[in-house]
């Protein structure tokens, strides 16, 4: 496993659980003379389950249906389990700590890049992620990070960041962008369904009178948003009140519904054409979208161009010797992996079995569908 992909695992999930029960605690894997347990795999997969459940795959791979898929991911994990082990014990070699003034540190970066700690809540709420679990979490990335720059310091030099910047010219042009603030009316029939069903004075009523209330919901929230067009429209010098008293979106609003300026393709195509449609200093609205009703109040425009080297090139420096650290953690992973004892104490986790169980899911996959051809063509 490349060193990058491991700092990105790492990065997003640390190794919370710790076994409880003789099962959980059965020891699966012997690397040198660590142990790798049941706990711990099954920790991963749960969270790789939950992960690709939510995707737009929506996919159960503990599911008997998805054997070829579980084998896919248990592949993976047991290599990422195995390779993290030989790195924790490399980095407690090493003497690496990581203190809570790095991760306060750490956390003041993040926060720096998404724009605040109410946006950095927002996101850890919206991925399921508790604020001691983002610490963890946290912790590891630091780990990880320390153990990359122990390996050795690189001076990038600004003719380095120039040729970076010549040879990659397409990474730094944009397209035209829109400055526009919003006011969201949120319009989920799911979650208002749930909620009239809910309400215990709602208990006895059919599910042809749950619709119409939902309806009827969905008319009163199309109506604000009818209202508020208005009111912003008549005057564009209130909208940021507005929006801070009334928008869904939660964090524009406090920003007065400020988006910032954003490209034609980073929004959903109802909100992106009404916005580049329309000329600075104009309200448009409503306009529907898959999340409910937008008052759109375009502030400015800026034409296509390039983002100047000046301006980029500290970032340039930076990502150039992230991939030299990412090459010398490729090179102590391969290393350590060649070095290694790897016993495989219960056989099913073992890559080569692993491997015969995809090629069987394979197989089974592809007769299941030769005989249903088969049926079909009979009928």
């Amino acid at each position: 496993m490349k060193g990058k992909n491991l700092l990105i695992t790492l990065a997003a999930s640390a190794m919370l659980f710790s076994g409880c029960g003789i099962k959980s605690a059965e020891t699966i894997i012997k690397v040198n003379d660590m142990n790798i347990s049941q706990a711990q795999f099954d920790a991963e997969l749960d969270k790789e389950a939950k992960v690709i459940q939510a995707s737009p795959l929506k996919v159960n791979i503990k599911d008997a249906n998805n054997v070829f898929m579980y084998n896919l991911v248990k592949s993976r994990i047991v290599n990422e389990l195995i390779i993290k082990t030989l790195l924790d014990d490399e980095i407690a070699k090493r003497g690496i700590k990581v203190t809570n003034d790095d991760i306060n540190d750490a956390i003041k970066d993040i926060v720096e890049k998404v724009g605040s700690k109410e946006n950095l809540d927002k996101i850890l709420k919206q991925n399921g992620v508790s604020a001691s679990e983002f610490k963890k979490d946290l912790k590891e990335q630091v780990k990880m990070k320390k153990l990359a720059e122990s390996l050795g310091s690189y001076e990038v030099t600004d003719a380095d960041a120039k040729e970076f910047y010549n040879k990659n010219i397409e990474k730094f042009k944009f397209p035209d962008k829109v400055r526009a603030s919003h006011i969201l009316i949120a319009v989920n029939p799911e979650e208002i369904t749930e909620i009239i069903k809910s309400d215990s004075k709602n208990a006895n009523l059919s599910e042809a009178e749950i619709k119409a209330k939902v309806q009827e919901e969905i008319k009163a929230k199309e109506a604000k948003a009818k209202e508020l067009f208005n009111q912003a429209k008549q005057d564009p010098s209130n909208f940021a009140k507005l929006a801070k008293d009334n928008s869904d979106d939660t964090v524009s609003a406090q920003k007065g519904g400020d988006l910032g300026f954003f490209a034609k393709q980073e929004m959903v195509p109802e909100f992106a054409n009404a916005s580049f449609g329309a000329k600075p200093e104009t309200v448009v609205g409503p306009v529907k979208t898959q999340y409910g009703y937008h008052i759109i109040y375009v502030k400015d425009r800026m034409a296509a161009g390039q983002k100047p080297f000046e301006k980029e090139k500290n970032s340039i420096k930076e990502h150039i010797k992230n991939q030299k650290q990412l090459e010398k953690v490729d090179q102590l992973v391969e290393s350590l992996k060649k070095n290694a004892k790897i016993e495989y104490v219960n056989k099913d986790y073992d890559p080569e079995e692993v491997q015969k169980a995809v090629q069987k899911a394979i197989m089974d996959s592809s007769e299941a569908a030769q005989k249903a051809a088969k049926d079909n063509a009979k009928e």
